[in-house]
């Protein structure tokens, strides 16, 4: 999620700002006809794209993929091109009229962006949960035709709400929406956030507590989290512990160095190997996004090395 670039000095970006311009596009929008054709989700078949760039180290593996609003200032179609060209299989959050883009490239879609909600005004307030439910109704079906495995909402911000209704009226949402990907065999990734200066402030998703309690009550193979390990290393630390602990309970991962969500080198805290063969280990089989905003003059590069460091 984007909060910030450089070490140590956030500075807000684009994310939120393009989700927010595109959503009411996407929501509106139904694609046909695209490149990818349609695989037996609901059933159990894999998505496409799925041989690309993986952990090495363990018995099982996780497939790399990147998100593509880190990386905006390179057209999408060149992007594309970029990311198959380094062997990464799939592309996260994309708005619907971009997928048939990446299919075209041979990328899968690793979670989708369909309008259900905002980061601000997600599944906390029960004046949301009509459209969010609404906007599931009408993509995840579509998603399931054109093998996007994921799609993404959001928990909202608190503003001044106890976590308790905060907790029950989440619930109350994600129960109306399970049967739905359910029956389509695509999984909802509801996304833990920091809500820090420089972050996503007044967030009342920002802590693994919150989320697990959510998911555990929806109890639907179908719900996930999305455990953004950014986010989470800078709210509460501890990151190999809590996604092993959690990990019935997440459906995708995201990178980021901390301080400055930069490339996730040496200049910063987070040491991804162990953290990758961690997630391997738990018997992990989604997708790893990575979402770092490159400081490099070559971003593909910069997402490149990042590949590479994690195919551990």
């Amino acid at each position: 999620m984007a909060d910030g670039s450089g070490p140590g000095n956030e500075r807000p970006v684009t994310r939120r700002d393009a989700l927010r311009a595109t959503g009411a596009a996407s929501l509106g929008l139904l694609v046909s006809g695209a490149a990818n054709p349609a695989s037996a989700l609901a059933g159990g078949a894999r998505p496409a794209g799925r041989d690309g760039p993986r952990a090495r180290g363990s018995a099982n593996a996780i497939t790399q993929s990147v998100a593509r609003w880190c990386f905006e200032e390179i057209p999408l179609v060149p992007f594309c091109e970029g990311v198959a060209d380094m062997g990464l299989t799939a592309m996260d959050l994309l708005t619907v009229e971009e997928w048939p883009v990446a299919h075209d490239h041979g990328l899968t879609v690793s979670c989708g962006a369909v309008a259900a909600g905002t980061i601000e005004d997600g599944l906390n307030e029960t004046e949301n949960h009509a459209g969010i439910i609404e906007a599931f109704e009408r993509h995840i079906p579509h998603a399931a035709r054109v093998s996007v495995p994921n799609v993404i909402c959001f928990f909202g911000n608190r503003r001044g709400m106890e976590n308790g209704v905060g907790i029950e009226n989440s619930i109350r949402c994600l129960e109306a929406c399970a049967p739905i990907a359910e029956s389509e065999g695509v999984t909802i990734l509801v996304e833990v956030l920091n809500s820090k200066a420089g972050g996503h402030v007044d967030y009342i998703g920002d802590r693994m507590d919150y989320a697990l309690e959510i998911i555990r009550a929806v109890d639907s193979p179908r719900v996930k989290i999305l455990y953004d390990i950014y986010h989470m290393q800078i709210m509460e630390g501890d990151i190999i512990r809590t996604l092993t602990d959690a990990s019935p309970w997440i459906g995708h991962y995201h990178t980021g160095g901390v301080p400055g969500r930069a490339e996730i080198d040496d200049t910063q805290e987070l040491n991804y190997p162990p953290i990758v063969r961690a997630i391997a280990d738990t018997g992990f089989e989604g997708f790893m996004a990575h979402e770092f905003i490159p400081r490099s003059g070559d971003p593909l590069r910069s997402l490149r090395e990042a590949v590479e460091l994690c195919a551990v």
